[in-house]
């Protein structure tokens, strides 16, 4: 049997090599325009916005300024480029107070002046900006309201979008007639523009009734400003066709699919059969880690005596609806909590599941790996693996049984990686 020794630090190998394929170092400078004639901006909002714009430093010919606002503690040392740090996921005011100056600096720009704008996960959040007659205090607890709901990305940014100055490709709006060239790196299944931190520079295909729906369908009340922001047909964002469009440029530097391929190519380099589940996986993170249970335990079962051992690769975003006042984790735990549960310490099976911006929900660690042993470890500590899991405290099991990965953060974004490690009797992946 595999041991686990070798098979986290295998797990923990192929993670990094997801990480390591959207560094922005990488895949940020064979996309970068060249140098227009007069200004260059750097608007840059995201996880990821501190270590782009630093790529863009390290590679740009000419003049160069601008502004990157990023999550607390995912800053970097940039020498053209002010960084600014805000909160995540439920905005604050430093992130407002970034968003207006954004949206101040590129209103001053002409024709022959260039915004470059550098996207990734989490500027959403981080540009937190309030139409007008709506104040932060309320668009927070929307916000929150949003993250427990349980809804998916694209429902919650429909929302966002509306509710926001900046959001929707209002910043288009904004520094038109400027050409805007963006640059992103996708953390949404699909990679569409409009929802990778809620489009900012591209049009947007939601309506007005579309983020009223969202509203309805998960019972979220709202303030008489909201109701009015979102019943007035003059609030509605720009559309595909509208002409401040006409200079965007849209680029995509890093995907999910991208950061899956390149880990079941280093599975494969190890001798591993690899089962690439996809990079879009969505839905209830403890139903996933059941479903994914189950489908490795027949595989296990199938594996014969000297078989390679099978890696199990998957990417996307599930989602937590929270129970009650909730505990402690990320949807990554919660997966591997259901996972581990559905596995019951089936001594062929290992798995790991991260986020790639080293954050996972609530707390400081990026996910957390299981073995054969682990829930055990958490019995030992007194711990309730199904109870835990209905309270949402999948953190609290990890942190017991000592399985929680913590990397600190990554400076990119390309959403969560979900390895199931599958060894026969007599395999060895060491």
């Amino acid at each position: 049997m595999i041991k686990t020794e070798t098979a986290r630090r295998t797990l923990l190998e192929l993670f990094r090599a997801g990480i390591e394929s959207a560094d922005p170092a990488h895949c940020v400078p064979p996309l970068l325009p060249a140098p227009p004639k007069g200004r260059t901006v750097i608007i840059a909002a995201g996880k990821a916005a501190a270590s782009m714009a630093r790529a863009v430093e390290d590679h740009w010919q000419g003049a160069l300024e601008g502004i990157a606002v990023t999550r607390y503690g995912h800053g970097m040392p940039c020498s053209h480029v002010e960084v600014i740090e805000a909160s995540h996921p439920v905005p604050d005011d430093r992130g407002e107070a970034a968003a207006r100056r954004l949206i101040e600096t590129v209103s001053e720009l002409g024709e022959d002046d260039l915004v470059l704008c550098l996207i990734s996960g989490g500027g959403s959040a981080l540009l937190g900006l309030p139409a007008d007659g709506i104040t932060l205090d309320e668009k927070k607890a929307v916000n929150r309201a949003l993250l427990a709901s349980g809804a998916p990305i694209q429902e919650m940014n429909a929302v966002r979008k509306h509710l926001s100055a900046i959001k929707g490709g209002r910043l288009a709006e904004a520094a038109f007639p400027a050409p805007v060239y963006t640059i992103g790196i996708s953390d949404v299944p699909g990679d569409d523009p409009s929802v990778i931190a809620s489009g900012p520079t591209v049009p947007d295909p939601t309506t007005l009734a579309d983020a009223r729906a969202v509203l309805a369908k998960y019972r979220i009340d709202v303030p008489a400003s909201i109701r009015a922001r979102l019943s007035d047909v003059r609030a509605e964002t720009p559309k595909p066709g509208d002409p401040v469009f006409d200079r965007c440029v849209f680029h995509l530097a890093a995907r999910p699919a991208g950061m899956v391929e390149a880990v079941a190519e280093a599975g494969r380099k190890a001798g591993f059969e690899v089962l690439s589940l996809g990079a879009d996986i969505e839905g209830e993170a403890s139903e996933v880690g059941a479903e994914h249970a189950a489908l490795a335990l027949a595989r296990a079962a199938a594996l014969r005596p000297g078989s390679p051992p099978l890696l199990v690769v998957s990417g996307g975003e599930t989602t937590v609806t929270v129970r009650g006042a909730g505990g402690r984790g990320g949807r990554n735990c919660e997966y591997l909590l259901a996972l581990a549960i559905g596995l019951d310490g089936h001594p062929a099976v290992h798995a790991l599941a991260c986020d790639t911006d080293g954050i996972d929900g609530s707390e400081d660690n990026a996910g957390a790996m299981i073995d054969p042993a682990s829930l055990d470890r958490a019995r030992a500590a007194g711990l309730s693996p199904r109870q835990s899991l209905a309270a949402n405290d999948s953190w609290s099991v990890f942190q017991a049984s000592g399985d929680l990965v913590a990397t600190g953060p990554t400076r990119t974004n390309v959403n969560d990686l979900r390895l199931i490690l599958i060894a026969a009797g007599d395999a060895d992946c060491g």
